[in-house]
């Protein structure tokens, strides 16, 4: 059981700003100071039964059921002290108040509430059978039925008034099935398929108001999208030698219908739409070597191509935001790899053990949205005039987020009862570039999301 509350408070001057001048309220009223406020309540529950044997026959088995209700509740409001009397005095005397059809306000041009019961059951199962001491059959598949009702209520000048209620149901079956065979006691080869699956939705109401007639052309019909589905298939390798572990996969992902989520431009609103297919083919690499009885070294990396299969167009036949054949996947980076190492110093100050760790990641480049790929990508243009400045002028920024390293560093020991490890975290006090954020479409406000600075730190753990 999970009770969570989250508030999140943020400046949203730069996007109530931009807005307010394309509604033609005045320079005066879009520099008023505007707070964008999120909350979130959540109560989340969840109930597994499982039966598993307990023998030790060439046949073994798990089965069960798994139940999940989630309740959430989701409101955004936009408190702009002094805004209705810059609706008034542009667009006459009460016209804020009309504004505020279903109860929110005043003085906020945004308001929004979203209700939302997730109810999740399943029935699983699996077996593996012991064919002879070398090979293993496994067979498994879980059967599922989801259910999402959404309430969204809106209002305020921005908004786009909506009272409505959206209903989301999938159900279905994921099957697996998995082989393995010992060709040694040191060395197992394994391949593998399977199915997994994402529950489709229905997009929140766009922002009509605030879209250009560009942007409601190109983003207005998508309003729900489907499930999406893909098949897994994997062929790896897993190995333990005296003083070396390895294992190795190469895997191939086959994605139908993938849910992609763009920023719909002016109109202030993400939209997640199908394209109906995608791909991702790769390599994993894990090593593990004792070098001596103190000293570890570990090594992780993988190579991923993620690309999309087919095209999504708009009624003129012109790309939408990057997804066309060929073009990388948000979010996947091509290459990742970590390198870590731990010396064990055995008992020094009393300690049972005392050890010492080093830990190196690096991480490829990165899009956050598809459109991010293309050429022109990061280069804006306000389109307004505000603060002497015509609108036209050009400003950039890097689209494509480069690839970052980052070191990790600890020290601890380890007493009968107590733990302590002292630890600096980003010891290199790197500035990783994880997301790049955009208010609509970046003519209001750009900024990246990024990674925690150098932290110090002391943890200290009692076992009883």
């Amino acid at each position: 059981y999970t009770d969570r509350d989250i508030d999140v408070s943020r400046d949203a001057s730069a996007l109530t700003g931009s807005i307010t001048i394309d509604f033609g309220f005045g320079e005066e009223a879009a520099r008023l100071p505007s707070n964008l406020l999120d909350t979130t309540d959540l109560e989340h529950t969840t109930h597994e039964f499982r039966l598993s044997s307990n023998d030790d026959g060439a046949l073994n088995w798990v089965a069960g059921v798994f139940y999940s209700d989630t309740e959430r509740d989701y409101s955004q409001t936009l408190p702009t002290a002094g805004y209705d009397n810059a609706i008034d005095a542009a667009n006459g005397e009460g016209s804020a108040a009309d504004t505020y059809v279903n109860g929110f306000g005043p003085n906020s041009p945004f308001n929004s509430e979203l209700g939302y019961d997730i109810e999740q059951t399943a029935v699983f199962g699996e077996a593996t059978y012991s064919f002879t001491d070398r090979f293993n059959l496994t067979i498994g598949a879980r059967w599922y039925d989801f259910e999402e009702t959404r309430d969204i209520i809106q209002d305020g000048i921005f908004s786009s008034y909506a009272d409505q209620t959206d209903k989301t149901e999938s159900d279905g079956f994921t099957p697996r099935i998995l082989a393995a065979y010992d060709i040694s006691d040191a060395v197992t080869l394994n391949a593998q398929a399977s199915q997994g699956f994402r529950l489709g939705g229905v997009n929140d109401p766009l922002n009509t108001p605030l879209c250009s007639a560009e942007d409601l052309k190109i983003f207005g019909g998508f309003q729900d999208y489907d499930d999406e589905t893909l098949w897994n298939y994997e062929i790896g390798m897993k190995s333990m030698w005296d003083r070396v572990r390895l294992n190795a996969a190469v895997f191939y992902t086959d994605i139908e219908d993938l849910q992609v989520t763009l920023d719909a431009g002016t109109c202030s609103s993400r939209v997640s739409f199908n394209v109906e297919e995608a791909h991702t083919l790769g390599g994993e690499l894990e090593l593990t070597a004792y070098i001596t009885d103190d000293l570890v070294l570990t090594f992780a990396g993988s190579v991923v191509e993620a690309e999309f299969d087919s095209t999504v167009v708009d009624g003129d036949g012109n790309v939408v935001g990057g997804v066309e054949d060929g073009n990388r996947l948000a979010s996947v980076p091509e290459w990742q790899f970590s390198l870590g190492g731990t010396y064990n110093f055995g008992s020094i100050f009393g300690a049972e053990e005392s050890y010492v760790s080093l830990w190196w990641q690096a991480v490829g480049d990165r899009i956050t949205q598809p459109s991010d790929q293309l050429s022109g990508a990061g280069t804006f243009q306000a389109g307004r005039p505000f603060a002497g400045m015509t609108g036209d002028e050009v400003f950039t920024a890097d689209a494509e987020l480069d690839s970052y390293d980052l070191v990790n560093l600890s020290a601890g020991l380890n007493y009968d009862a107590w733990d302590f490890v002292v630890y600096v975290n980003n010891l290199t006090d790197e500035l990783a570039l994880l997301s790049f954020d955009r208010e609509r479409g970046g003519t209001a406000r750009i900024g990246y999301r990024v990674n925690q600075p150098r932290t110090y730190g002391l943890t200290a753990r009692y076992n009883f």
